[in-house]
């Protein structure tokens, strides 16, 4: 008689077998039990309490003594002791007594955990109603490596998501956790939703709150606050350091995530021409998660609140003057300008992404914001060399000491061909050509074009600035043809009849020249 306990389902599932006409064996392979015991249970020989479970322990406690003397008032002591811990520490007091026990210590400390232990965090369901709750973080893609042109890209993304439908919104974040990109994206994904719900729950952004100075100081900073103010929302957010408090918004962080390295995976690359295509793909997966809660998207939109009619403003104002080498100063970052703004003081429209100037309420520019590749050197530059190259090329010697001269050359492509040129004519010859290059470059926005002219030129040895300009030559300005009609000369006709009648009536005095007067004055 077998040992073995046979579990009920065990014996239905046999009985059933052979019923629809299985052999005895087929039938004891399906219930995972012996041919033995299959005719057992046919016969009525089957005894379904003879492979009862034993009781008690079938060799001695291998931490008799030690367990109840000296582990377990540890673990009622400290219960944060694990078991690798006390292993070691019966190694240390015991040599040669408790090497094999460390299987047996995890199972008992799991065990008394479980029985003798603290009680362990509950985390409870919540039920969110429709348009009460809005949730924003920050996340960042932790195992993918995003290039956009071949180049890393280091970024955020600000992730916004309605607690009870799940609709979401996704965007790019160029920089830190700041307060623009906390306005920025969340006006943008209020305006996509079409309204704001009554509260705005986050975690302990440094860009809403003030995480230092105590109970004492106002919690929210100024600007979070008035942001919440204009679009009638109540500000909350999680304990600080208790991540899961956020679950709605910190679990559909993995998914997204998950689905978008997936969706980067099926398209076989990692690379994008640009930001923009990078947020559009963004958004495709976007699309498709919400189109799975649609419905409850749908039903929720009507208890959202009415947008406001303007935006609050999502970026900073910072007043500087145009230096004479046509830059400006902006977060240790130097921009060129357009030149014709030497001199003038501008306001600027400082944005997560870029950099809006104005003059007298008039866009001047539009710069995309740069930020220091090196996080220990927060000095950089943004020269465009379309702002500085008709001054240069006036003076293209400039651009042999010019402290921007790597700045000036665009991309790598340019900065190849520099030291090419530089290999093959003198200084001055090679100044003047890759000056002219960049001239003709700015001028027909050919930038590929010139370079790839310039590197075929090289490579036949036929480069010259003449041929340069004849190949870019700019259209020739013609002044425009007049054409200009003479009118008649009888239309002085009628005058002449009054001029008759006055030499009749009164005919022209002789002027007799004074006799004192010099000849050089007579007229």
């Amino acid at each position: 008689m077998s040992g073995k306990y046979i579990q009920p389902h065990q014996i239905q599932s046999y009985m059933k077998g052979r019923a629809i006409g299985h052999t005895q064996q087929e039938s004891a392979q399906v219930a995972n039990i012996s041919e033995r015991s299959g005719r057992r249970i046919e016969t009525g020989q089957h005894q379904p309490q003879a492979g009862e479970k034993r009781k008690g322990r079938t060799r001695p406690d291998p931490l008799l003594g030690v367990w109840d003397n000296e582990l377990e008032p540890m673990l009622v002591k400290e219960p944060k002791l694990e078991p690798t811990t006390l292993y070691e520490y019966l190694i240390d007091k015991y040599p040669d007594q408790y090497q094999k026990c460390l299987r047996t210590i995890q199972r008992r400390v799991h065990h008394w955990k479980a029985t003798k232990g603290k009680p362990k965090k509950v985390m409870f369901p919540m039920v969110h109603p429709p348009g009460e709750m809005g949730l924003s973080d920050f996340t960042q893609l932790k195992n993918v490596k995003v290039t956009i042109g071949g180049q890393e890209f280091k970024h955020l993304l600000y992730h916004y998501r309605l607690a009870y439908s799940g609709w979401q919104y996704v965007e790019i974040v160029q920089g830190g956790e700041s307060f623009i990109s906390l306005s920025q994206g969340l006006q943008n994904a209020l305006t996509a939703s079409g309204g704001s719900p009554q509260q705005h729950r986050s975690d302990s952004l440094s860009a809403a709150y003030k995480n230092s100075g105590g109970h004492k100081q106002k919690q929210l900073t100024k600007f979070y606050e008035e942001l919440c103010t204009h679009y009638h929302l109540q500000p909350t957010r999680n304990n600080l350091g208790i991540a899961h408090e956020n679950g709605s918004i910190e679990s559909a962080h993995g998914y997204f995530k998950r689905r978008l390295e997936q969706a980067m995976l099926l398209r076989n690359s990692f690379d994008f021409q640009s930001v923009a295509a990078y947020q559009n793909f963004i958004q495709e997966v976007i699309d498709t998660l919400n189109a799975k809660c649609s419905e409850r998207f749908r039903s929720e939109k009507s208890h959202l609140q009415s947008l406001p009619k303007y935006r609050y403003p999502d970026y900073e104002t910072i007043s500087t003057r145009v230096s004479v080498n046509s830059t400006i100063m902006v977060r240790c970052i130097l921009y060129s300008v357009p030149s014709q703004l030497i001199g003038e003081r501008l306001s600027i429209h400082l944005y997560s992404d870029r950099l809006v100037g104005y003059l007298n309420l008039e866009v001047v520019f539009t710069i995309s914001r740069l930020r220091s590749p090196d996080r220990h050197q927060r000095r950089a530059r943004c020269i465009d060399y379309r702002h500085l190259v008709f001054s240069l090329r006036r003076k293209p010697r400039a651009f042999l000491h010019c402290q921007w001269q790597q700045d000036i050359l665009p991309d790598a492509q340019w900065r190849s061909l520099w030291q090419k040129l530089r290999a093959k004519f003198e200084a001055d010859t090679a100044a003047r050509l890759v000056v002219e290059a960049l001239y003709l470059a700015a001028v027909h926005n050919l930038q590929n074009a010139v370079a790839d002219y310039l590197e075929q030129q090289l490579q036949l040895g036929l480069l010259t600035l003449s041929g340069l300009q004849q190949q870019f030559a700019l259209p020739a300005t013609s002044a425009p043809s007049l054409v200009i009609e003479q009118h008649s000369l009888s239309v002085y006709d009628q005058f002449l009849p009054t001029f008759a009648a006055r030499d009749t009536e009164s005919p022209t005095p002789t002027v007799t020249p004074f006799a004192d007067a010099p000849a050089s004055a007579i007229h």
